[in-house]
């Protein structure tokens, strides 16, 4: 007989008399008559028997799929359940067998057999314990719109014996959320809450469901515009406008538009400027639509000008200034020509005249100066001093005198000039 192990105690539930030749001092009862194990799990089914005392039991194990007149076999034994099954039994007649990595394939019937010391004392527990296999499979909407309520459930095709659902989203668990026996409940949904979901049973937590992914819709809720260019904006080089967004279902409809102006300028994700000028530097702005709403970003080109039109106007500045130049020296050359002065700043000791006139007589006070110069002066009226002192006559008479060592005098007619106005510097 096998050695004896204490099972893990479960109550009595159900009780089988086996009638035959030692009268009804047989009987084995299981705890569970069906039993919903998660694939991939440990499960254990367990119960008590007996026997009448005049027979001694030798050994008992485990079988499936009995046939009348046939042997049947040792579930130890089979290929299929080696090294997954163990067998327990004590001196209190419980018995147990434990199946480890449950499969879909292991839904069967398992009974309990026990041989005694007499040939016709042999005897399996019927109907024995029927297994049923199952896995964690979420229930979910594919696509909710954001707004709207959501519930998910976790199935299984059999009735677990009182488990406690844990859901995950995204590989972590929630904590937050309403959950309700097998159900989580998104009471307004949002763009938050798309992700993969699912579940476990408490104390299995290694047996997780099947990801659902959870779509939900919304509009663009961030929009990114961008400038695109081999470098500096300059009139001339070519600039690509990039607009992007995140709405659910993706943004197909993009619009470009140009602030001030009254119609689009073009569509798509993408707008070109091949050859930009300064008429182009402005606020542009995209708008991204979807089937359930839309939304606007903007940027800003700024052009710059190309050096060339720089030089151009450099050149250009540097001509006006030179006709402009030429053009004072000319006024400044008229206004000497007509007033007789000059267009600089005159030198100390010069001499102004503002008017001449010639003189065909001799005045009476020239005639008793007996000076040896060529000429004499005469300076009929002052009329007012300069800054620094000096007399200004209103007239000046120069008359000239012939040399005392030249030749014999004779009349030759006095040319003296008359200057109405002498200043001196």
């Amino acid at each position: 007989m096998r050695s004896l192990r204490t099972a893990p105690p479960l109550p009595l539930v159900f009780l089988l008399m086996t009638a035959g030749a030692f009268g009804t001092e047989w009987s084995v009862k299981y705890n569970q008559q069906e039993i919903c194990a998660l694939n991939g799990s440990t499960v254990f089914m367990n119960g008590t028997f007996t026997h009448p005392e005049n027979l001694t039991v030798t050994e008992t194990f485990w079988i499936i799929h009995p046939v009348e007149g046939v042997e049947p076999t040792d579930l130890s034994k089979e290929s299929n359940y080696s090294g997954r099954v163990e067998f327990f039994t004590d001196d209190q007649k419980h018995f147990s067998l434990k199946l480890s990595d449950v499969m879909k394939k292991d839904e069967h019937q398992f009974r309990f057999r026990i041989i005694t010391n007499v040939e016709k004392g042999r005897w399996a527990g019927e109907p024995g314990v029927q297994l049923r296999v199952t896995e964690l499979h979420v229930d979910a909407p594919q696509e909710v719109t954001e707004g709207q309520k959501a519930d998910l459930t976790c199935k299984t095709t059999c009735s677990l014996t009182d488990p406690t659902f844990i859901w995950y989203k995204n590989g972590r668990p929630l904590t937050t959320k309403t959950i309700k026996n097998n159900e989580l409940h998104l009471q307004m949904v949002s763009s938050e809450d798309a992700g993969s979901y699912s579940c476990v049973v408490g104390g299995s937590q290694h047996l997780r469901s099947t990801a659902h992914s959870l779509r939900v819709r919304y509009p663009p809720k961030s929009i990114s515009v961008s400038i695109c260019s081999s470098g500096e904006i300059v009139e001339g080089s070519s600039v690509t406008l990039t607009c992007s967004s995140d709405g659910n279902p993706p943004v197909k409809i993009y619009t470009w538009f140009k602030e001030g102006g009254t119609s689009p300028l073009g569509s798509g994700q993408n707008y070109n400027i091949l050859s930009i000028t300064a008429d182009h530097t402005g606020l542009y702005y995209c708008e991204a639509q979807n089937d359930h709403g839309a939304l606007n970003g903007t940027v800003t080109v700024t052009v710059k000008s190309s050096n060339l039109s720089t030089v151009w106007i450099a050149v250009g500045g540097g001509i006006f200034l030179l006709l402009l130049v030429t053009v004072l020296i000319c006024i400044c050359r008229m206004k000497k020509r007509t007033a007789g002065t000059s267009c600089s700043k005159p030198k100390q000791d010069d001499v102004l005249y503002t008017s001449v006139t010639p003189s065909t007589s001799r005045p009476a006070q020239a005639a008793d100066s007996a000076d040896s110069g060529a000429a004499d002066v005469l300076y009929d009226e002052v009329t007012s001093t300069d800054q620094q002192g000096e007399p200004q006559y209103a007239s000046v008479t120069f008359i000239r005198h012939a040399d005392d060592a030249g030749p014999p005098t004779r009349d030759v007619e006095d040319f003296s000039v008359i200057y109405s106005t002498v200043r001196i510097y």
